[in-house]
């Protein structure tokens, strides 16, 4: 619609037609858009469930010699899965802010039921 002489969109006229990666804006959605506003809002919900999922597991956990918290897959699965159906997700997420620990890349239910997820 850029390159349409008869698009009378004034928006699609102002905007540039492509950004590079060396820019900040690279990958970004325009600022003040709708588009930003969801990507925040999901980032904050996603924020909440791993807060929540950390509150279940010191609940549903044991704390170990070490003073971590600690809890089988299986164990939590099954309590957090009535909350949510992305536990998985989720635990991922929650490892990728050093929130948790345990071993392997994925966990899958019934396969990893006693795999140890460790609060940190």
């Amino acid at each position: 619609q850029r390159k349409n002489p008869f698009s009378s969109d004034e928006k699609l006229a102002s905007k540039p037609a492509h950004t590079h990666r060396g820019d900040p804006t690279y990958g970004r959605p325009p600022e003040g858009s709708q588009t930003e506003q969801r990507g925040k809002d999901a980032h904050s919900h996603v924020g909440k469930e791993v807060e929540e999922l950390c509150l279940i597991i010191r609940r549903t956990g044991e704390v170990g010699e070490d003073g971590h918290v600690s809890v089988t897959f299986g164990q939590l699965f099954e309590t957090y899965v009535t909350i949510s159906n992305k536990v998985v997700g989720i635990l991922l997420r929650a490892r990728k802010h050093g929130l948790v620990h345990f071993e392997g890349e994925m966990l899958w239910q019934g396969k990893d039921d006693d795999v140890v997820i460790t609060l940190l």
